[in-house]
């Protein structure tokens, strides 16, 4: 027992907040396997995220949805239905909403009626469906989750490991949102990348950096803290297979806002060699930051990085930013705000209306009507 003091116990405090990436939340994964426990004690969890590359089937489920509410429409639009036509439509509704109706209750609630059950269902699910069960982490020969192992060397999955869960400042240790965003665009425009050098500035798991390396010729993906270095470094590690038909070159490296040179130490992992520094202000032509502007002081430090770096690059630079309004109440407003999103826009209008006689900066937003490559809720926030 660890004995507390009775000043203690009257007087507790609290540290910091702990957060969850929606992306954790609404993972389509057959299991969430805990791997390991980093250096710093935290959980370490392994994903899958599926590369959706052929969008007929998903045009296919559209149509078949469509055909069923014209011909819905059409047995409305008569003065009689057969009972051969109601049975057809009432199977029809079943099997699309998968035996689950919507109705109103008098005062507007909204219930759902399911109808009952039957054996031949339970055994459907049973093959349509995969058991969730709990995983004991153990050592030993046979490898418990070799399927997956074998489904991971395809060229349709990403896998990452990541944490869950996490005080602020580690919040690079999960999957965000407009990651999958930042990576949907890349695969979208893919060819505009094609033997392009490219830094990406907060890569944290370094999804958008792997995504980017299938078609670049070198992404530095960077951060700060060596821990989630090392984690970074192990994901584009568990990725070569998607890099190999490219032969894309991901390096994880240390790079701090707060500090205005490169880590240069030889004996500091993650540090930049002189030659790389010069790869990189010679042949960059492309930055990318994904989901990096949730404090105002990180803010400011990234975009005085970001006009440092590009002063320094010999060619043209275009910059990618991608990011989720996240809609809060404050009592100092006494309102819904989003005073990060509020200050990353002034900030960007400032970058943009700079008095530089060497550099320009243009800003140009993107819309959102770009394909979907990655499983995600793509909201109108991001």
């Amino acid at each position: 027992m660890v004995d507390v003091t009775e000043e203690e116990m009257d007087n507790p405090t609290f540290k910091r907040d702990t957060v969850l990436s929606d992306v954790h939340l609404h993972c389509p994964n057959k299991r969430h396997l805990m791997v390991r426990l980093n250096a710093v004690g935290q959980p370490v969890f392994l994903s899958y995220f599926k590369l959706i590359w052929n969008t007929e089937d998903s045009a296919s489920e559209k149509h078949v949805r469509e055909a069923t509410t014209e011909r819905e429409h059409q047995y409305r639009s008569g003065d009689e239905l057969c009972d051969k036509d109601r049975n057809n439509l009432k199977k029809e509704r079943e099997l699309n909403s998968e035996g689950v109706e919507a109705l109103l209750d008098d005062d507007g609630d909204l219930e759902v009626v399911r109808r009952p059950r039957s054996a031949s269902d339970l055994e459907a699910e049973d093959l349509l469906r995969d058991r969730v069960y709990p995983v004991i982490l153990m050592k030993a020969k046979e490898d418990a989750f070799e399927d997956e192992e074998q489904e991971c060397t395809c060229s349709d999955v990403v896998k990452i490991e990541h944490t869950m869960a996490t005080p602020l400042e580690d919040v690079g240790k999960q999957v965000w949102r407009a990651a999958f965003l930042l990576a949907d665009y890349i695969l979208f425009i893919r060819d505009t990348f094609r033997c392009c050098s490219v830094l990406e500035l907060g890569g944290g798991t370094g999804i958008a950096s792997i995504i980017m390396g299938t078609v670049a010729k070198r992404v530095y993906c960077t951060d700060v803290g060596e821990d989630l270095l090392a984690m970074c470094e192990q994901n584009v590690a568990l990725n070569k297979h998607l890099m190999e038909p490219g032969r894309g070159e991901v390096k994880v490296k240390e790079l701090n806002w707060l500090k205005d040179e490169f880590c240069t130490d030889p004996e500091a992992p993650y540090s930049w060699s002189d030659e790389e520094i010069a790869d990189l202000h010679d042949h960059c032509t492309v930055i990318m930051a994904a989901d990096v502007f949730y404090d105002d002081d990180l803010t400011d430090a990234l975009f005085r990085t970001l006009y440092r770096i590009t002063h320094n690059l010999r060619n043209s630079c275009t910059v990618y930013l991608a990011l989720e309004k996240r809609l809060n109440f404050t009592l100092r407003h006494m309102d819904v705000t989003c005073e990060a999103y509020s200050h990353f826009r002034n900030t960007l209008h400032d970058l943009e209306n700079l008095q530089d006689r060497k550099m320009k900066y243009t800003v140009e937003p993107i819309k959102l009507d770009f394909c979907q490559f990655l499983i995600y809720e793509r909201i109108e926030q991001l």
